[in-house]
């Protein structure tokens, strides 16, 4: 958008407030607001200051200025502020020499795109996305020297089927069952409606909405794809608007991966394709009808999967997701339709230009702007390496003897896991500058210093059940 178009909206609308937006380091959106008097052309030039010292991760105390540089093409009403509002999302810049600051999530996401077009492999990376979360009717939790605990409630959860609700209908999904009923089993049909149609509403493309596979609420919103550095901007926009949508029912929204036990967690299925000249790469006639360049792609995406996952699967939480027997594939093969395999060829449609791959494993706890960036990057290596993924995987990878098992390489089974091998496996992100040494040394310092080793320290409710009489 022009930035005369911008003004020309601010005084059509009537609106009196600036919102200024930007993802911070670990992927938490931060804002602040200004008076509409305040917004002049040269702010798209100039910025604004904050104290980046106040970011995780970002700057120290004594070096902490920073600018945010609003950019006008991301320009949208907010729906849900009493005063009209027109937010902005913005790039973070050295306020000294203006440039580009290298732990901007939103900067690394453009330089992906550009280092796509550099290495001649394609112009266009499309992403599109099925991040999934949790509704919840209250949630309780603490962590204090002596005491830890979280208790979850829903009135879909089957752990309330006994429950004195006067009257309890019975509506109660059992677990694992939850992919799809109708109402009354399903209660957040409005709800979840509502999310999609603001998303809508603001611009955003959709696909669909839907209960999901857990007990107690889970539910999918899917984003119609778009180009990479879009689709993060998008992906920021749809969990403020599904969290905000959720907080006016009096409901409760988490995107942990993870949250129940015993029931499926919370992924975000990223669909995948590079297109150059306006045509698809990933079409062609090899297995179910992709290109050598989509093999090649798949097989960037195993070989450095494990590195991966420190970025699409940052949390600690993220490993009680990635086990045996749910969803959450953590089997490294591809195949087209078998939903075990952590790579799938969709063949919902025959046409080139809808052949793409799906990485099932990422979760909706990431940055996004850096979980697409560092797949791409892994894509791209498997182009450039010639990268053999090596034989489909058509059998149901839950049914496998134990000795063919052993031949399918697998995700790990905790960050910790995955920060080691992002530690040994990051040449292919530091190309073209996309990812620096500064930010994966950043990223592993802060990850293992403020999680893993936080929650390593600290006793988990079930010792005390299963040693407290030792």
């Amino acid at each position: 958008m022009e930035k005369k178009k911008v003004f020309e909206i601010i005084k059509k609308n009537n609106i009196r407030v600036i919102d200024i937006r930007y993802m911070d380091f670990l992927g938490t959106w931060q804002h602040f607001s200004i008076p509409s008097t305040k917004l002049k052309e040269s702010s798209f030039e100039k910025g604004f200051g904050f104290d980046g010292s106040s970011m995780r991760a970002w700057k120290t105390i004594n070096n902490s200025d920073m600018i945010v540089m609003p950019d006008p093409e991301t320009a949208k009403m907010d729906p849900f502020f009493k005063t009209p509002t027109l937010v902005f999302i913005g790039n973070i810049l050295d306020p000294i020499t203006h440039e580009p600051y290298s732990r901007d999530p939103r900067y690394i996401a453009k330089k992906v795109e550009q280092y796509v077009k550099a290495t001649g492999v394609g112009d266009v990376i499309n992403v599109g996305p099925e991040p999934e979360f949790f509704i919840f009717d209250n949630i309780r939790y603490a962590s204090e020297k002596n005491i830890g605990f979280y208790e979850i409630d829903s009135r879909e959860g089957i752990w309330n089927s006994g429950r004195k609700e006067m009257p309890n209908l019975g509506y109660k999904i059992r677990h694992k069952q939850g992919y799809f009923p109708l109402p009354p089993a399903d209660q957040y049909q409005d709800m979840r409606t509502e999310m999609m149609l603001t998303l809508e509403n603001i611009g955003i493309k959709m696909e669909c909405q839907h209960h999901e596979v857990a007990s107690a609420g889970q539910a999918e919103i899917g984003l119609q794809y778009s180009s990479l550095l879009k689709m993060s901007d998008q992906i920021a926009w749809s969990k403020y608007i599904i969290k905000n949508v959720a907080h006016k029912y009096n409901h409760t929204v988490t995107f942990m991966p993870k949250p129940l036990f015993q029931d499926n967690g919370t992924g975000m299925h990223t669909h995948l394709s590079i297109w150059k000249d306006g045509n698809p790469i990933f079409a062609g006639n090899k297995y179910a009808g992709i290109s050598n360049e989509a093999l090649y792609s798949i097989g960037g995406i195993i070989e450095h999967c494990n590195a991966l996952c420190a970025f699409t699967n940052p949390t600690t939480n993220s490993y009680k997701r990635l086990v045996p027997g749910f969803e959450a594939p953590i089997n490294l093969a591809y195949s087209s339709r078998n939903r075990s395999a952590a790579i799938r060829i969709p063949m919902d449609s025959q046409s080139p230009a809808s052949k793409r791959i799906e990485f099932r494993t990422p979760d909706p706890s990431c940055n996004s702007y850096l979980a697409f960036a560092a797949i791409t990057m892994a894509m791209l290596d498997g182009i450039q390496n010639k990268i053999d993924p090596g034989k489909p995987m058509d059998k149901n990878i839950y049914d496998l003897e134990p000795e063919e098992l052993t031949e399918i390489k697998s995700a790990p089974n905790s960050l910790e896991q995955a920060l080691h091998s992002l530690e040994h496996d990051q040449d292919f992100l530091l190309k073209g500058d996309v990812f620096t040494k500064d930010v994966i040394e950043k990223w592993i310092k802060y990850k293992k210093e403020n999680e893993v080793n936080e929650v390593n320290q600290r006793p988990h409710p079930h010792e005390f059940y299963l040693y407290y009489d030792v």
